[in-house]
């Protein structure tokens, strides 16, 4: 075995022992594209080595889904079939793990029509909306991990041939995720306890509002008196600790729904449903976008925002310094699930009531009345900077630095 076969080994190790964290007799669920079916194996024996009971796999096709997007009748993309979000829901309430294997193709809907793209984002979000609800109050361990494909890496690396451009973003890949260790797993535990450490940090601070300064970003974002950050891990509703992103760099919590004004530019493409969105600007006013430009992808980036009432308002607000690991990698992957952990970020959509205290319990009026934002999308978005400063405002009024220069001010 050669040394990445090892650390792939090792990266499928770490999705199921830190990322779903596999219990004895527990069902775990994988979604994956067929070009990952090698890796979708590694992790199946993993995941019964660890004691799972069944390992179930639901695969997806990036031609086929071109080829819906270009031959499929209109009224298709608002449809999503209820068996299968039937399907998705009754795992989670018997308590199975999650785990979804991703490989994204950053132009594969280039040529699609947006408006099939934004139907088909909301018929998925309506359909699955009760699973997502449990997903994001962290009912049930559920975790994401970023598997090369040819289309993905030649993207990355479009210099290199296929079969380089695929070894060097298996090479960062397991680099960022930390599965080129030695102990890889102890790793992890020593890279969770820092991130603890700093929120700890964070939340003992109670800010008020934070504010944001950089090229194309003046903005003032408001957070609930009872907003929590979280990093790393979290428990389920079973108390099994679990890790939804490998890696993970951020920290995050929610804003106030209605209490962000200002402007924010991206500083990385945003790949969203297969299109590319870049050099986009949103201007928020009590909240809401009044106003966004984008040097491409304007008509998908508008149909994002109107994908329903809470979709033009902000549900995540996330810090990621400059010197992580994975932005000093300086390389930029097309692919939320890495970027975000090499810049901060925002989200436009729902909040995680995980991010309120008591929130997981809240229904979603109390939520909302807590200042949480409600929608059927999250859709995350970058724009750290080495030019990016932040500041944040305590209850007192005392305004003190907390990001300077896109790193933390301490």
């Amino acid at each position: 075995m050669s040394r990445l076969e090892t650390y792939i080994e090792h990266y499928a190790e770490l999705a199921v022992k830190v990322g779903v964290n596999v219990q004895q007799g527990q069902t775990l669920m994988v979604t994956s594209p067929v070009s990952a079916a090698d890796f979708v194996r590694i992790i199946a024996r993993k995941a019964y080595e660890a004691g799972a009971k069944h390992v179930y796999v639901e695969w997806d096709d990036d031609e086929l889904k071109r080829l819906k997007y270009e031959q499929a009748p209109d009224e298709a993309f608002h449809e999503y079939p209820q068996w299968k979000a039937d399907g998705f829901r009754q795992l989670a309430e018997e308590g199975a793990a999650f785990l979804q294997v991703h490989s994204p193709a950053p132009d594969l809907l280039k040529r699609a029509k947006p408006e099939r793209i934004a139907a088909a984002s909301k018929a998925y979000g309506t359909a699955m909306l009760e699973y997502r609800r449990m997903l994001q109050a962290g009912r049930f361990s559920w975790t994401i991990v970023s598997v090369p494909s040819a289309a993905w890496a030649s993207k990355v690396f479009p210099e290199a041939n296929e079969e380089e451009a695929i070894r060097s973003l298996w090479e960062r890949i397991v680099q960022a995720a930390r599965a080129d260790r030695d102990r890889p797993v102890e790793a992890w535990r020593e890279h969770l306890a820092a991130l603890r450490a700093k929120v700890e940090r964070m939340n003992a601070k109670k800010y008020a509002r934070l504010i944001y300064r950089a090229p194309g970003t003046e903005l003032n974002v408001e957070l609930p008196p009872e907003h929590q950050w979280v990093a790393g891990g979290i428990h389920n509703a079973q108390g099994v600790f679990f890790v939804p992103n490998i890696p993970t760099e951020e920290m995050f919590t929610l804003p106030r729904a209605d209490g962000v004004n200002g402007t924010v530019r991206s500083t990385m493409p945003l790949n969203w449903n297969g299109t590319l969105i870049d050099g986009f600007s949103l201007t928020f006013e009590n909240g809401k976008v009044v106003k966004c430009t984008a040097e491409q992808g304007q008509e998908p980036l508008q149909r994002l925002i109107a994908t329903d009432e809470g979709a033009a308002r902000l549900g995540e607000v996330a810090l990621v310094p400059q010197n992580s690991p994975i932005a000093e990698m300086n390389v930029l992957f097309y692919n939320t699930g890495l970027d975000e952990n090499a810049s901060c970020h925002l989200a436009l959509g729902n909040a995680y009531p995980l991010c309120l205290e008591g929130g997981t319990a809240m229904t979603r009026e109390q939520l909302a009345q807590h200042g949480a934002n409600h929608s059927l999308v999250h859709v995350d978005f970058m724009i750290g900077s080495d030019e990016l400063d932040i500041d944040g405002e305590l209850p007192d009024g005392t305004v003190e630095p907390v990001f300077r220069r896109g790193c933390w001010a301490d």
